[in-house]
């Protein structure tokens, strides 16, 4: 029965009883060891199956966090025969990661999302509690996929509770609720601390509740013999007191028994491999009759249990390396032939000194583990097996492994630190280059833009000779990496090395292509004919993960109606159904930036809203960086004042961070439009000129990157005439150079703002005209605008108002509620009352909403739905339901009907 903790309790009974009715609860319980989270857990079991909750239980062993997936083994074991209920991929890869069926290294992320279905699923039948005991001792994919299933979680009937040690780990960096267990109340510990009189005397028991600070486990396990070698009034850290007292009673026990137990300690408690490495060490298992006697453990058919896992860590720490090493030796002959991971891993810990056998064998635990998409598992095998090779040049390839696998586990650092160590070591060209293409992809999307396009443009300078296709990937990369440094140069140096390289297959021919034209469109060098014809070939490298962004560039780049955007959901349904949320997020900034510069705003919205959950999630500040300055850059369109400055302001603060150049000059775009669109003209030119002076500084001198639009529109509304018709004629010049619909119409907006009277029709005229060949619906509707309030100030007021019309409608459909208002106070002025646009149950939806309304209208079930975004299929119930109280409708027909294509 448990003392106290009725806040703790009442905290985790709410959570049940809201899962019981389908709303999903999540709770980590931490705290200092011994603190009784463990005995939390079971009251909570007790009464989830009271309740007739199902319970899915496991606890993290130390001895096991390098066996992959094992925790999550144990705990889906009594569901797997479910497997065959969630989606194919999602089932395949939880199936190969459970050593189920043969795999090749899947996305961290897809054994998560199968995790999630596999939940949702079995909840169905009835509510379900999830709970994990010591969590921050499971091997870290186990961790990783639980906590991923865990955040996700919302309408399905399940409730997950943790408990972890207060020290970092997966679960502690995972951002789940967190509930920290404190020491019990003075009375409360009062009343435990009463039980002990005959073991305690009156002194040491009130000596006792001053140092162990309510700490359950130290109230009943730390004797008066545990004060004596402390000298009064000295402060008690309350675990290593413990570990002390379990210490000593371990110390007292005979030798045979001590030997077992370290045994146990090091086995994970299998009661058959601990029979067989005791009989190799000449003891048995009956000698651990004496430790359980003394309570330090017990032992039954099902195994060895630790009275507590500092029982366990305690042993195992104080024993003598060589009793350690001699311990695993056993155990590595002990453990049943099939376990071959566990072999390999005992086999490790046995060795003192370098040994090519035993590391032959842990590289190949490792490739087992990585085929599994165990990639944190697989980075520790390969790392042991490197600090056991003997030859420098085989420890250099086993480093490289290991730091593949580390940055495939999310642990960037890691991943870099053994670059390094495998740098200063040996390496052949091929390794140095798959050494740089890593480090440069760590680099990229960690934020160190810079540090990525020097690592890219060295290595793909080195590799020319060799192997031109793989220099023209890494050099590709690095135009990409100059591009969000804001460094023109660069990416020139880089597209004229390109240029130079005569590649062997079709993808790196077409990728190279679409690279120099990319960095020829960013120097304002011309580019577009050859992104355009590259851009014709795209169907054939579709299927291909490692192009997804070179597939969805060419609109962003064109703004041309008709090129590229047929190919971009099949690209980005690729990506999810491959579960690639490392990248997804560039991915689908891309697409949502294309959205933005469409009609699709919501969508755009959306896609952003997603990509930055997703980049956080998996550690990339350049992707987090890249979506809030797109996003900021919208909402400023938008007129969402608060959220545009916000994600602004945090873009520009990542931006100087990371040197992210070309970033921190569309958060400085969306600042500025955000004024321009809210009529405060001086203060968006303001900033209009320091972000023209930021594109100058970097080198930056495409045309569509220029406000030189816009400032020519805030020059003539101050009366600045003069200066905005000599910006206008410059922007024509770079206009008609680069040759593109899209800032031709910019251009001839500017020139019909500027130009004489006489002229107005011709000018305005030749961009609508333009306008028609882009997809670009903001801007038409801008030059409507420009245009409608010009014929007006011309007294033209009959002329002015269908443009003006036109400019509503538009501003109104996609959103943009600054310029709608400003449309309607032009129309107003021509003597028309203007017909404003109510509200839909669209506008009301959120950016999840309309995702999952959009995949559904689209005719995807629930469960593809929920597998595309990664949420469970009671999450999409839940979001549907909403979505169809919102707009009024009641079956997937109407929704169909409701949502535009």
């Amino acid at each position: 029965m448990l003392v106290g903790r009725e806040r703790e309790r009442q905290v985790i009974s709410r959570l049940v009883a809201s899962a019981r009715v389908g709303e999903s609860g999540v709770l980590l319980l931490s705290g200092e060891a011994g603190i009784g989270k463990s005995a939390l857990l079971e009251d909570a079991t007790t009464a989830v199956t009271d309740a007739g909750m199902r319970v899915l239980s496991a606890a993290g062993v130390d001895a096991e966090r390098e066996v992959p997936f094992g925790g999550l083994l144990q705990l889906l074991r009594p569901v797997l025969d479910h497997l065959d209920a969630i989606p194919a991929p999602q089932a395949e890869a939880l199936g190969s990661a459970l050593a189920l069926l043969p795999g090749s290294g899947g996305e961290r992320f897809a054994v998560g999302a199968a995790v999630l279905s596999l939940l949702s699923r079995v909840a169905e039948d009835r509510p379900l509690a999830v709970v994990v005991d010591d969590a921050h001792l499971l091997d870290p994919p186990s961790a990783q996929a639980l906590c991923f299933a865990a955040r996700r979680l919302t309408a399905d009937p399940v409730v997950v509770l943790l408990a972890a040690r207060d020290e970092p780990s997966v679960v502690r960096s995972a951002g789940l609720p967190e509930l920290v267990v404190g020491g019990l109340a003075a009375a409360d510990a009062e009343s435990l601390a009463a039980g002990l009189g005959h073991r305690l005397s009156t002194e040491a028991r009130s000596r006792l509740l001053a140092s162990a600070g309510g700490n359950p486990l130290a109230l009943l396990e730390l004797t008066d013999d545990g004060f004596d070698a402390l000298p009064p009034g000295a402060p008690v850290p309350v675990t290593a007191s413990l570990a002390r007292t379990f210490a000593r009673r371990a110390d007292a026990l005979p030798p045979g028994t001590r030997t077992a137990m370290l045994v146990a300690a090091a086995a994970g408690g299998d009661l058959a491999t601990v029979a067989s490495a005791c009989a190799l060490l000449g003891v048995s298992v009956g000698d651990l009759d004496e430790a359980a006697r003394g309570g330090l453990l017990t032992v039954d058919t099902t195994g060895v249990t630790f009275r507590h896992d500092l029982v366990r860590s305690g042993i195992y720490a104080e024993a003598p390396p060589a009793a350690r090493r001699a311990v695993h030796a056993a155990l590595a002959q002990a453990v049943p032939a099939a376990d071959v991971d566990r072999h390999a891993w005992h086999l490790g810990e046995a060795t003192a000194g370098p040994d090519a056998t035993v590391a032959a064998v842990l590289d190949d635990a490792a490739g087992r583990a990585r085929a599994r998409g165990a990639w944190a598992v697989a980075s520790a095998g390969y790392e042991r097996a490197a600090r056991l090779t003997p030859d420098p040049a085989d420890r250099a390839h086993r480093l490289v492994s290991a730091a593949e696998s580390a940055w495939r586990a999310g642990i960037p650092d890691a991943a870099r630190d053994l670059l390094d160590r495998a740098s200063a070591l040996p390496e052949p060209p091929s390794l140095r280059t798959r050494a740089a293409a890593l480090d440069g992809a760590i680099a990229a999307r960690t934020g160190s833009v810079e540090r990525a396009r020097d690592i890219y443009l060295a290595a793909g300078t080195q590799a020319a000779d060799d192997d031109p296709d793989t220099a023209v990937m890494l050099l590709a990369e690095s135009i990409l990496a100059s591009q969000f440094a804001g460094d023109v140069d660069t990416a020139e140096v880089a597209a004229r090395l390109i240029a130079g390289l005569d590649p062997r297959t079709a993808s790196a021919r077409w990728v190279g292509a679409m690279a120099i034209s990319v960095a020829d469109i960013l120097a304002g060098a011309g580019g577009p004919d050859l992104l355009r014809s590259a851009s014709a070939d795209v169907d054939t490298f579709l299927d291909d993960p490692q192009l997804a962004p070179w597939l969805v560039v060419a609109p962003l780049y064109l703004r041309e109606s008709a090129v590229g955007r047929e190919n971009i959901p099949t690209v980005v349904a690729h990506s999810r159904r491959r579960s690639d949320i490392g990248g997804l997020p560039i991915l689908l900034f891309y697409v949502a930036r294309d959205q933005a510069t469409t009609d699709r705003w919501d969508d755009a919205v959306a896609g952003y809203t997603e990509a930055i959950q997703l980049a956080r999630e998996a550690g990339q500040a350049t992707d987090v960086t890249a979506c809030l300055a797109g996003l900021s850059w919208l909402e400023a369109r938008r007129g969402d004042v608060d959220a545009c400055r916000a994600h602004a302001e945090e873009a520009l603060a990542l931006a100087e961070e990371h040197h992210l150049g070309f970033f921190r000059a569309w958060a400085m775009t969306a600042l500025a439009e955000l004024e321009l669109g809210l009529g405060r003209t001086e203060a968006a030119l303001e900033r209009y000129r320091d972000l023209d002076a930021v594109l100058t500084d970097l080198g930056l001198v495409d045309v569509d990157l220029s406000p030189a639009a816009e400032m020519v529109e805030a020059m003539v509304h101050v009366g600045m005439a003069d200066e905005a018709s000599a910006l206008a004629r410059t922007l024509t010049e770079r206009a008609e150079t680069k040759g593109q619909p899209w800032s031709l119409a910019r251009a001839a907006r500017a020139a019909g703002l500027t130009c004489p009277d006489t002229d107005v029709d011709v000018c305005f005229s030749v961009a609508l005209a333009y306008h028609q060949h882009t997809p670009d619906d903001f801007e038409a509707a801008r030059t409507e605008l420009a245009y409608g309030a010009r014929l007006r100030r011309l007294k033209r007021r009959v002329d002015s108002r269908p443009h003006l019309r036109t400019a509503l409608a538009a501003f109104e459909r996609l959103g943009a509620v600054p310029w709608a208002d400003q449309a309607a106070a032009e129309l107003r002025a021509t003597g028309e009352t203007a017909q404003r646009r109510s509200a839909t149950g669209l506008d009301h939806l959120t950016p999840q909403e309309l995702q999952v309304a959009r995949m559904l209208a689209s005719g995807r079930t629930t469960r593809e739905t929920g597998a595309a975004l990664f949420l469970s299929p009671k999450t999409i119930e839940y979001h549907r339901r909403n979505v169809y109280l919102k707009l009024g409708i009641r079956s997937r027909e109407e929704l169909a009907d409701a949502i535009p294509g």
